[in-house]
């Protein structure tokens, strides 16, 4: 069967829980993306620099890994579906609060606790699906729950785009309540997850798992810390660069934006399941190493044409390797502690990646207001970082999971057949 074929036999239970999931992660992402969008206006309203209010980025994401351990550890212990929920209201909340907010300072805050409730969306929402969904669809449906967050920025550029001319910046905040419209649908047709109910049972030790595992966990934390500054390095600031350097029209960035972002979804949909067939690691390394030729058209091209082809064919490759992660990670996974250690590894990746939109202002203010060479830089060394660690990685591939799967990643596992 095809992959398409394989997602069409999902029963009406499995669609609802992918649903849910990839919404929740999606509208997730578009909260994250309206501060990258606004970030100029918002740095004159306060009457502060884009660089100092890049912060708000840095607090975000470093926050992440306290939301992943908080809410994974609730989703181990009293089951994903009630955590989702929560997680969702969370999130919306604080994106309605940052609307409102009268100053830098507070601003930050919020930011700062925006990223608690961001950082624990992921890891719940894939260990889920994840165990809900067959397993000859993991592929493909890795691939699609990832781009939730190229939709999120996609829908986020697309409002940017068409509203904020009229609603401003704090109007864009309010769009980020949206997401709470998702809670009563998991309520009503999102099932719990059978392999959380089949082991709850089992102890919870997520330090014995981890130091069970080290090899294992210092290898996924490493290869997040490398995907996300591939994946920020050319997303936060590539708004600004257009913006700033090539003096572009908010209706221009926002239609290049939306353009890249389907690039992404095509990227992230495509490679995922194409991993079902050549391996997670042999296809993250095959994307990877693909964004490499794309970069000059993407950063040194002149004309909105180029510029804008050169940013929806780094996506393609970006997001391609990015729509692998949500399996393998959760494949790499010691039962009893998928609802944590996967979300957590990735959002500690995005805590040492968090330097990445200071990192990259610092460099293009050194070179004269050149955005162009520090996204070029950050893009290039990732990319190759992403390669050689994941060569150096195990290949899991269709792991069982529940009481039939392994009980450390460890050691190699069976493939079933």
């Amino acid at each position: 069967m095809t992959a398409i074929s394989d997602l069409r036999s999902l029963t009406k239970a499995q669609r609802s829980t992918f649903l849910a999931s990839f919404l929740g992660w999606t509208f997730d992402a578009f909260d994250f993306f309206v501060l990258v969008f606004v970030l100029r206006p918002l740095a004159e309203d306060f009457e502060t620099s884009v660089k100092e209010l890049a912060l708000a980025i840095v607090l975000t994401l470093a926050a992440r890994p306290v939301g992943a351990l908080i809410f994974g550890r609730l989703a181990d212990r009293y089951g994903r579906r009630p955590v989702l929920m929560i997680n969702i209201l969370c999130y919306s909340v604080i994106e309605l609060a940052s609307a409102f907010a009268p100053s830098l300072t507070i601003m930050l805050a919020l930011r700062t606790l925006y990223g608690v409730a961001m950082g624990g969306m992921w890891g719940v929402a894939a260990s889920l699906t994840f165990e809900v969904v067959p397993l000859r669809t993991r592929g493909i449906v890795s691939g699609i729950l990832q781009q939730g967050y190229a939709v999120g920025y996609l829908t986020a550029a697309v409002a940017f785009a068409l509203l904020f001319p009229s609603i401003g910046w704090r109007g864009m905040f309010v769009l980020g309540t949206i997401p709470v419209l998702l809670v009563p649908f998991i309520w009503f047709c999102v099932p719990e997850s059978p392999v959380w109910q089949e082991t709850t049972h089992q102890k919870q030790d997520l330090l014995g798992a981890i130091a069970g595992n080290w090899r294992t966990v210092i290898f996924m934390t490493l290869l997040m810390a490398a995907f996300n500054f591939l994946s920020h390095g050319t997303q936060d600031l590539y708004p600004t660069f257009l913006e700033v350097q090539h003096q572009l029209s908010t209706g221009t960035v926002g239609t290049i934006a939306i353009i890249y972002n389907i690039g992404a979804i095509i990227g992230g949909t495509t490679f995922g399941a194409l991993s079902q067939r050549l391996g997670r690691r042999h296809t993250i390394i095959l994307a990877a190493l693909l964004v490499l030729p794309i970069i000059p058209l993407w950063t040194i091209s002149n004309s909105v044409l180029w510029l804008t082809l050169g940013a929806f064919l780094l996506q393609i490759m970006v997001q391609g390797a990015w729509g692998v992660v949500p399996i393998y990670l959760n494949e790499l996974s010691p039962e009893g502690v998928r609802g944590t250690l996967p979300g957590l590894v990735y959002q500690t990746g995005n805590l040492l990646a968090s330097v990445n939109a200071i990192l990259q202002a610092d460099i293009a203010a050194s070179h004269g207001g050149n955005y162009a060479i520090a996204l070029a830089i950050v893009a290039a060394v990732a990319a190759v970082a992403i390669a050689g660690i994941a060569w150096s990685g195990r290949e899991v591939k269709n792991v069982r999971f529940g009481s039939a799967g392994a009980a450390s990643t460890d050691v190699r596992l069976p493939q079933p057949t």
